[in-house]
């Protein structure tokens, strides 16, 4: 797998940006991905250094059709933290 394949895109929100100035990013990424397999897309696609990641698999919600129910898609996001010696994702800077 590719490291581009790996990251899907970055999540914006409001606890998303809480977490930039402290060099904390969140990334919607592949549900079969592996935390060390989502450190080096990181490390390689933004030329920083990662101290940490932690994930989480989001379960689509439930949604009314008509008399139907249907789910949105589920996704897994990556929070990732930097090394305080590493430099900021440049994409974020002018976010913050």
């Amino acid at each position: 797998m590719n490291h581009y394949d790996i990251i899907i895109k970055p999540v914006l929100s409001e606890k998303s940006y809480d977490g930039i100035p402290n060099k904390k990013y969140v990334f919607q990424v592949q549900k079969n991905a592996t935390k060390t397999q989502i450190k080096q897309a990181v490390e390689t696609i933004f030329g920083v250094r990662v101290e940490k990641v932690n994930t989480v698999r989001a379960e689509g919600k439930l949604k009314r059709m008509g008399r139907t129910e249907g789910r949105r898609p589920s996704v897994k996001k990556a929070y990732v933290s930097l090394t305080k010696d590493s430099k900021a994702i440049e994409f974020f800077e002018s976010l913050s």
